[in-house]
């Protein structure tokens, strides 16, 4: 039998989540209906659920256009990302000399650094190299995911080189013994032992990027390139009077969000407790 705080503490949860899914709630039922229907009851259902808005908003955020964007720059990064990192950890915590403490210190370092400090520097970078190189790296989807990488490997450095230091380094010793080259032993024993870890990486780096709205709104200036947090922000700011057109948008927003954290749910737990254990 439950005690009386038990059940205390069961209303208080019910109550909690009830505050949280309140504003999915509103924004959800709100994006059926029509500007009088949303004026007269915010909380009431729609009287129907028709696609009309979302398709008017889809139309208007030229919304598939921008969710290749965000997937095609998100998956990009990541990718490289958890290649350069791991193997950049890697070298860092098996190679005891100076010059790789001072590397990994200065990656250390750069995660102290406000983005908002260097962002006009980095801006007047990017078209010297432009001028230089003849490299486009403004407006580009590729300049964007060079800048991606290079802001989001200092963090992935200092979570891969943690865990690369708690795997035995008689394992590749064994193999090099055996004559396994420096690049056999990292993809055949190292990178799959940092499967943990990676998993770790992989989501921080992938809500970062995704969610990511200054970087792109410096960078992208075509419409046809912008993801979909920029995409949003343009949208919403025509679109505020217009709420269940907002709602909508916001709706087909969210939307990827809640189906990657169902898809990755098991992985997330999972990844960032192993993580913490090693």
């Amino acid at each position: 039998m439950k005690k009386p705080g038990n059940y205390v503490k069961e209303v208080l949860l019910f109550l909690l989540a009830l505050l949280f899914l309140s504003p999915i709630y509103i924004i959800g039922v709100n994006s059926f209906k029509d500007r009088a229907a949303l004026y007269e009851n915010v909380l009431a259902l729609p009287e129907s659920f028709s696609l009309e808005f979302y398709k008017k908003a889809m139309e208007e955020m030229n919304f598939m256009t921008a969710l290749y964007n965000s997937l095609f720059i998100t998956v990009i990064s990541v990718i490289i990302i958890v290649i350069l990192s791991s193997m950049t950890a890697w070298m860092l915590a098996r190679t005891n000399r100076p010059i790789s403490h001072i590397i990994f210190m200065t990656f250390i370092a750069t995660m102290l650094i406000p983005f908002q400090t260097i962002m006009m520097p980095l801006m007047q970078l990017m078209d010297t190299i432009m001028d230089t190189t003849g490299l486009q790296m403004l407006n580009t989807r590729g300049g964007l995911i060079f800048m991606h990488v290079g802001f989001n490997s200092s963090i992935s450095v200092f979570l891969y080189h943690g865990f690369v230091k708690s795997i035995p380094i008689s394992l590749e010793e064994a193999a090099t013994i055996d004559g396994a080259s420096k690049f056999g032993i990292f993809w055949r024993i190292i990178f799959p032992m940092l499967k943990p870890i990676t998993v770790t990486v992989l989501i921080i780096n992938v809500i970062s990027i995704w969610n990511d709205y200054l970087l792109p709104s410096l960078t992208l200036t075509s419409t046809d390139l912008r993801t979909i947090p920029l995409s949003t922000f343009y949208f919403f700011g025509e679109f505020t009077i217009q709420w269940n057109l907002a709602m909508a948008g916001l709706v087909l927003t969210i939307i990827p969000v809640i189906i990657f954290y169902g898809l990755a749910q098991k992985h997330i737990i999972k990844g960032i407790g192993e993580g913490a254990v090693k």
